[in-house]
């Protein structure tokens, strides 16, 4: 076993080396991501929020945090020089109106990067809620939205102890205009910018590149490898590369046995006991984090039988249901619509032309498992209350994930066909950031 885990070892280094040059070189260094990422910060305060808070109704905006304590949204507003909200941080966004530009205040001692501007000054009053209470009484907001939400979590960032703290700081008539700013943080953190959409489709290249380099014999030995190998291997490659992830990822594998495709096994339960053989239709759910922004893909890969330069047709043609699955989904995006009428409607008609689908659709951005409209959830096909009631808004990215189970004759069983790539929706069409998978990886 020693003699096993050393060998291991240096074929993941090796494996490193195969690799390295190719792909690192897309990587930026931290701190040019760094001023990428206060750059698309401060356009989107520009682009973004102005557009979100008049859709809304809501003029002034407060985000309240403490360090290590912090509210879903803060974490995106913060510069990325700071790896955590300091002290107390009162964000405050108040629109003029009037075509105005937004005005970005901070209750705090010092500035909060290069857009919220200090605006309390503790010795003149050492107390930060009357602070920001004079400031709204200045500023005289028709609405004042906070983080609360019950059903979106991404939404609902404001503790209870920050709620009662700042409730006691304002007058009744202030008090009187605190709403719940749901929409406006959902708002908030589904939109993309333009200028983001000038990355995002190069991160979404750079995850499948990875997925790329895992689903290869240079990774992968039939009969020697599991599918935790490969799981770790992507961990570390991760890490090499210096980027982060979302969620640990999973490998499954699906072959000619006896055995039936259980979900939950796939993307909760992946044994080290899975050993890689010939013949294996492997699966992974895959995702990087880089520049401030989430990718999420699930792709499928063939191990070549000795005798086999291709995968069986079968196997293609399933893949091909697979991507005929994605069409008819996406192909139902149009402004306004649910997420549950879009769901209902992609099942219904991928049904028709006989089918098996299960869809489980998902806002991505700022946050893997994003704020926006659920298309579905696996066990929920018959429709999301309240998440799938959202509308859907243009401008928006998702992870479009699914599966449809496909007879494979040869096989005398189902195989489940999971796909998972990120896409954008610009209000007229639905298109993939970076092309989807349409083949089969083919491992030697």
């Amino acid at each position: 076993m020693k003699r096993f885990l050393i060998l291991l070892s240096l074929a993941f280094l090796s494996t490193s080396s195969v690799f390295a040059d190719n792909l690192k070189s897309k990587i930026m260094p931290l701190k040019d991501r760094a001023e990428i990422q206060n750059r698309l910060f401060k356009d989107r305060v520009s682009t973004v929020l102005p557009k979100i808070m008049e859709r809304t109704g809501i003029d002034m905006w407060i985000i309240i945090a403490r360090e290590y304590n912090e509210d879903p949204v803060i974490r995106t507003m913060l510069p990325s020089t700071w790896l955590n909200a300091r002290r107390r941080t009162i964000l405050v966004i108040y629109n003029p109106g009037n075509g105005k530009n937004l005005e970005t205040y901070a209750i705090a001692r010092y500035d909060v990067g290069e857009v919220f501007k200090k605006m309390w000054d503790p010795e003149k009053e050492p107390d930060q809620y009357l602070a920001l209470s004079k400031l709204i009484k200045e500023l005289n907001p028709k609405k004042i939205g906070i983080n609360q939400s019950e059903y979106f979590a991404q939404a609902d960032g404001l503790t209870a102890t920050e709620y009662n703290l700042f409730k006691s700081s304002l007058t009744r008539a202030q008090f009187r205009r605190v709403v719940s700013a749901e929409k406006l943080a959902i708002g908030w953190l589904e939109t993309r910018s333009g200028l983001e959409m000038e990355y995002y489709p190069a991160i979404c290249n750079i995850a499948h590149q990875i997925i790329r380099e895992g689903f290869s014999s240079n990774v992968i030995s039939p009969g020697k490898t599991t599918t935790d190998d490969v799981v770790w291997w992507y961990r570390e490659r991760i890490i090499e590369l210096g980027l982060t992830t979302w969620f640990h990822p999973t490998v499954d594998l699906q072959r000619s046995n006896n055995a039936e495709f259980n979900f939950l096994s796939a993307f909760s339960k992946s044994k080290e006991s899975n050993v890689i053989q010939r013949g294996d239709l492997l699966h992974v759910d895959f995702g990087i984090t880089y520049l401030g922004l989430n990718t999420d893909t699930q792709q499928h890969a063939y191990v070549l039988k000795v005798e086999e330069s291709d995968a069986p047709a079968e196997l293609q043609n399933a893949l091909a249901v697979g991507n005929q699955l994605q069409d008819i989904l996406t192909e139902q995006f149009v402004i306004g619509r649910t997420g549950n009428e879009i769901l209902l409607d992609a099942l219904n008609n991928a049904k028709s032309v006989g089918i098996k689908p299960q869809i489980y659709t998902h806002p991505i951005g700022y946050y893997g498992h994003g704020s926006g409209p659920t298309i579905g959830m696996w066990d929920k096909q018959q429709g999301v209350p309240i998440n799938g009631d959202y509308p859907l808004y243009k401008n928006t990215a998702y992870s479009i994930e699914l599966n449809a189970k496909v007879y494979i004759k040869s096989w005398e069983k189902e195989v489940a066909i999971m796909l998972e790539e990120d896409a954008f929706f610009d209000g007229e069409k639905c298109e993939y950031m970076d092309p989807r998978q349409t083949k089969l990886i083919l491992i030697k």
